[in-house]
């Protein structure tokens, strides 16, 4: 079954590279960072994860947890991460979950139910476990999406997203295109105009009457 916003992201128990976890109870009163990867000691990810590594900060910052996944098993993981100190000069900072049986995978339909999880596979046969899922301190998927295995993602923008979404849930407001932290924020649809007044006394500008900004709230 698909993942949709707004679902609550399945439940799991899995084996990590700092140890067991239950997903949910790791989550906490957190946000979190689910991001999957199709196969270990491959390029295109082991660029991926050394960049999160270094972006680690500032999801603590935002009190958001980040936990990686791979089709492989921990041992391989651990041998992996070597090579992402070594190349990308950042050590691995956070769990990752060791998927050999595609138990997640399949979860989180990021894979064809079907798919065998007998024998050897490739990057290909794993294709499109290249996701990411953010999910709020509910429980709740807040937003996903995926990658070809081609084109590295862009960890930057899943920040951005992140800033956005904590936006919404605090002020009750929406982003406009390529808003960045500090830009002004839209006016949700759902808010009259008389209680906007009410919520922003020093005033918004309106474009149209479904389209209205104001600067944005600390």
């Amino acid at each position: 079954m698909s993942i949709r916003i707004g679902d609550e992201a399945p439940d799991f128990t899995a084996e990590t590279t700092e140890g067991t976890i239950r997903f949910h109870e790791w989550i906490g009163d957190k946000w979190a960072i689910l991001f999957s990867h199709p196969k270990d000691f491959t390029p295109v990810c082991t660029t991926e994860l050394g960049y999160m590594a270094r972006l680690k900060p500032e999801f603590d910052k935002r009190n958001t947890k980040v936990i990686g996944l791979s089709v492989d098993p921990v041992t391989n993981h651990s041998q992996w991460a070597k090579d992402i100190e070594e190349t990308q000069g950042t050590a691995v900072n956070y769990p990752m979950i060791g998927d050999a049986d595609l138990n997640v995978a399949k979860l989180y339909d990021m894979i064809h139910p079907n798919a065998s999880d007998g024998g050897p596979r490739t990057t290909n046969d794993n294709a499109t476990i290249r996701a990411v899922f953010l999910i709020g301190p509910d429980k709740k998927v807040k937003a996903t999406f995926t990658y070809p295995m081609s084109a590295g993602r862009n960890f930057d923008e899943v920040l951005r997203l992140l800033d956005a979404l904590q936006l919404n849930a605090k002020h009750a407001v929406a982003t406009p295109v390529n808003w960045k932290p500090g830009d002004d924020v839209i006016i949700p649809t759902s808010v009259s105009d008389e209680d906007a007044k009410k919520k922003y006394p020093e005033g918004f500008k309106t474009l149209k009457p479904y389209l209205r900004t104001v600067a944005q709230s600390k």
